[in-house]
């Protein structure tokens, strides 16, 4: 492999780790803000009122996607990455 290949696969890589990432991020992003929300609306400052929630919504988002981020990333890893080593 040349460098401008392994830049590339750098690159794919990267932007599927976003790829995989977002559904997750935008749910901890939204909870957080619904939470942060409710709090300033009814002045209740508990610390598990905004670790708990947010956690599960994180798990359940991850467990939902994690098939589709799976193929994401074995699609990744053997048509791109295998190719390019296996190609002269």
């Amino acid at each position: 492999m040349s460098g401008v290949q392994v830049m590339d696969a750098l690159h794919q890589g990267l932007w599927l780790a976003l790829i995989m990432s977002l559904p997750v991020l935008a749910v901890a992003l939204i909870a957080g803000l619904l939470i942060g929300l409710f709090q300033a609306l009814t002045s209740v400052q508990e610390l598990t009122l905004t670790f708990v929630p947010k956690l599960a919504a994180i798990l359940v988002t991850f467990w939902l996607t994690m098939d589709y981020s799976g193929q994401l990333l074995v699609n990744f890893y053997t048509d791109q990455v295998i190719a390019r080593i296996v190609a002269p």
